[in-house]
């Protein structure tokens, strides 16, 4: 075997094998195998990196099945950066493992899709024909595999999804204080343009001039998660001269999975000479929605919400920016509204970026189990901070036929201010 360098291998020995984050690891707990934890991971992967073993089908199939959610850093004494680990693996995997073609076609289908607005165009429209056409309802349906109606089952609900083009300016409502730049995305013009509206109408309710550059472009989370380096940074460039240009106090995200992979382009590019310092001075900007309404003097919402609320925890809001009492603290500011907090709380839903499209199997046990812990909060909405988890949560109350809603955080502070 031949060594190979895909990570700074003394990254490897900051893991002392304590075993704390075990308990925290949703695939340990749910498949109880060490390969499957997470520093069974990381002495898969440093085995790999010094050539005791390659790639192998079951090799990859154990770091595959990792979310990439980064409970396992919160719970780490040693400060193990695993995120950097498993993200530093999926490339290698990626240029030296060929995949059956079923999953090759299946990750070029993602790859090429969402990264691409007219890609997510067409995918908003073929989620909304299917919804039309009741192809939600074959996900009960016995005769089909349990992996094609969990699929089926991630068809939303009639008037779910919603598309809308931003302009590329918004005035303050009433004093400016802040200039702010908002990240619109990939996934949520096509899919969740209300809540990208929701977003607008709040920061401008809060004194914000909002930017909204037609340049930007997807920020190369699920590109990177997914082992496509080279384009997740070509990706990254692209938004790091966009942004760059504009005299911002912040630069706003509203998706868990964007705000993580964005907060951390210093350290992608932290050897690169062209881009290290704007990467830095950008990521210096960079804050989720909640994070920064957090920070100023937040105009107080006037409109009742009479509602019992569980909030989630995105992974990459939680685990990956450490946002976790700022959207709570959001939530308690709207008039009659009753925050609840959830079981597990902070556990990954199955989304995981792309996760139930490639890992069905394992996603499908997350989402039974975060349903389980929802119903059980016998909450009239469960509000979360990314869409990703959004897509998935909604699909299996939707399955359980549950009249719980799940909806944005800004969704319901856009709705206290004007109803």
């Amino acid at each position: 075997m031949t060594h190979t360098d895909f990570v700074d291998p003394q990254k490897f020995f900051d893991c002392v094998h304590c075993g704390l984050c075990l308990s925290f690891c949703p695939t340990y707990v749910e498949l109880g195998t060490e390969m499957d934890s997470p520093r069974g991971r990381i002495a898969t992967m440093r085995s790999l990196h010094e050539g005791r073993f390659g790639l192998d089908v079951e090799v990859v199939r154990h770091l595959d099945s990792c979310l990439g959610c980064r409970a396992c850093e919160t719970a780490c004494p040693s400060g193990v950066h695993y995120g950097e680990l498993i993200e530093g693996v999926r490339p290698f995997i990626e240029q030296h493992y060929v995949r059956p073609l079923p999953e090759r076609l299946k990750r070029w289908a993602i790859n090429t899709i969402f990264p691409n607005p007219l890609g997510m165009r067409l995918f908003s429209v073929m989620l909304k024909t299917g919804t039309a056409l009741g192809l939600g309802r074959l996900a009960r349906s016995q005769k089909l595999p349990q992996q094609i109606r969990y699929w089926f089952g991630l068809l939303p609900e009639k008037g779910a999804i919603s598309s809308a083009t931003l302009l590329e300016r918004y005035p303050a409502i009433g004093e400016k204080c802040y200039t702010v730049a908002l990240l619109s995305g990939c996934v949520m013009p096509a899919l969740f343009g209300a809540t990208n509206q929701a977003t607008v109408k709040v920061l401008r309710h809060n004194g914000c001039d909002v930017l909204v550059p037609k340049a930007q472009g997807c920020c190369g989370a699920l590109l990177l998660h997914n082992g496509e380096k080279t384009g997740a940074l070509d990706l990254a460039r692209h938004n790091i001269e966009v942004f760059s240009r504009l005299e911002l106090d912040a630069l706003i995200i509203n998706a868990a999975g964007c705000g993580a992979m964005m907060k951390e382009y210093s350290k992608l590019f932290k050897d690169d000479p062209t881009y290290r310092d704007k990467a830095e001075r950008l990521a210096a900007k960079m804050k989720d929605v909640a994070e920064f309404l957090s920070s100023i003097s937040l105009k107080t919402p006037t409109r009742e919400i009479r509602a019992k609320v569980a909030y989630h925890d995105a992974c990459h809001l939680a685990h990956g920016q450490g946002v976790r009492e700022q959207p709570r603290a959001l939530l308690r500011s709207i008039p009659g509204l009753q925050l609840t907090e959830l079981q597990e709380s902070d556990w990954c839903c199955g989304s995981a970026g792309t996760y139930n499209l490639t890992e069905p199997a394992m996603a499908r046990r997350l989402l039974t189990r975060k349903v389980d812990n929802i119903q059980a909060a016998e909450a009239d909405l469960v509000v979360t901070g990314n869409p990703g988890c959004l897509m998935q949560i909604r699909a299996g109350l939707q399955q359980r036929g549950l009249p719980i809603k799940a909806v944005h955080t800004v969704d319901l502070l856009a709705e206290a201010y004007e109803g």
